[in-house]
């Protein structure tokens, strides 16, 4: 009942941000990207395409806004900016005469009004898995919040092989009797619209997550009318933006960072690790829990990381005013596989610590995964942000291994 009085409020402020910039969002061609996992690599991946393809386009997205080639800063731990803000990129991506926006959207941002009143020509839902329960208390309530953005959308790009599908498509077939909507599937069973039979590609990124990003990306462009030989080279040449199966060290051992804080995202960057990079050697997975977040999900995060990980070294990640401790303990309900003995499951609360100790342990053929913070710069410890970095990090941590070598 409360966050409903509190999203009126948000509504006014959506409505008012709209007057104040002049209604900007008219003449704009719109493309939201939201789901549980891989926003952010499907939203690049569309303004890289497009680009590629001689488009003025700008995006917002969790790394970051970029608007005709330059980059803004969006804030800490922001996916979706309020209203205010995004209205005024958008007022800055028309005057730099954008045709195309991109924007990553959340389900917060859209229960909370923060998209209202921009007119989506394509909505995309990458998937829906467990996450942000703490908010939205059920998972059908956060389908709902998401099918709103299909909702405000002319074309609905959907991944049919997805969990969600069902409920997506049942929630589609009654709207399309108030709205006429185009629907296009996508995924890597033949029934979709778009597969890769119908639409063979390559591209340079590793996991079957990352097919179906291609998939989607593919799909919008498609849509808005790109030459498919255009959408295949851009696919060629796409990297995946910072933070996001990030290699930072790859000589006797490997380093990867992702943001990857999820128990979907977990078990998928893993499993690709173990599959696509033939990982000879060991898995250390390093990683913890948002404090004063969706705590249902801290157990499956444990469980994704110990089917896949040799070694798993529990930590802080922006704990706020939870006890880490508490958080780690939850985590640790879901690791429940014996071999997590004699020092393969680790708890060091400080994450530089925790770094350190991963990178100290690797040996030839390994490769340490460090996930939850990606390109994320600042730490919560329920103070405030506080200056961190796993790029960082890691250096700190490569820098303390040559020292101790040395001696």
């Amino acid at each position: 009942m409360w966050q409903r009085a509190k999203n009126v409020y948000h509504l006014g402020q959506a409505i008012s941000a709209h007057v104040a910039n002049g209604f900007p969002a008219r003449g704009v061609t719109f493309i939201g990207i939201t789901g549980t996992d891989g926003k952010t690599t499907t939203s690049n991946m569309i303004y890289h395409i497009l680009r590629q393809a001689g488009k003025k386009v700008s995006l917002v997205s969790t790394v970051a806004a970029v608007i005709d080639g330059k980059s803004y800063d969006t804030g800490f731990h922001v996916t979706n900016p309020d209203s205010l803000a995004l209205l005024r990129y958008i007022k800055l991506a028309v005057k730099a005469k954008s045709e195309y926006i991109v924007l990553e959207v959340t389900s917060h941002g859209l229960d909370q009004h923060r998209v209202f009143g921009i007119p989506f020509k394509i909505g995309v839902i990458t998937n829906i898995t467990h996450e942000h329960m703490d908010y939205h208390k059920t998972y059908d309530n956060y389908v709902s919040a998401k099918f709103k953005l299909l909702q405000n959308s002319r074309i609905a790009v959907i991944n049919r092989d997805d969990q969600s599908f069902v409920k997506i498509n049942s929630k589609i077939e009654r709207l399309k009797t108030k709205k006429r909507l185009k629907v296009v599937t996508y995924g890597l069973d033949s029934k979709s619209d778009v597969n890769p039979r119908v639409f063979p590609f390559k591209n340079h990124l590793i996991g079957e997550f990352n097919i179906y990003n291609c998939l989607a990306a593919i799909s919008v462009c498609l849509q808005l009318g790109i030459d498919s030989d255009q959408v295949r080279n851009a696919l060629l040449d796409f990297s995946a933006p910072v933070g996001r199966e990030e290699i930072v060290y790859n000589e006797d051992f490997a380093v990867m960072i992702d943001f990857a804080h999820t128990p979907n995202a977990i078990k998928q960057i893993l499993s690709s690790v173990k599959e696509d990079m033939h990982s000879v050697g060991r898995i250390i997975h390093v990683f913890g829990a948002a404090g004063l977040r969706d705590h249902t999900k801290r157990p499956l995060m444990g469980e994704a990381s110990s089917k896949y990980s040799d070694i798993i070294i529990i930590t802080s990640e922006d704990p706020r005013s939870e006890k880490v401790e508490e958080i780690n303990y939850q985590i640790k309900v879901g690791i429940t596989d014996k071999k997590f003995k004699d020092g393969h499951l680790l708890e060091i609360p400080d994450r530089q610590e925790a770094i350190d100790k991963a990178i100290s342990l690797a040996k030839k053929g390994d490769i340490v995964v460090i996930t939850g913070k990606g390109h994320e710069n600042s730490m919560n410890f329920g103070y405030g942000e506080i200056h961190w970095d796993d790029h960082e990090a890691v250096e700190k941590a490569m820098e303390k291994r040559k020292n101790v070598k040395k001696k």
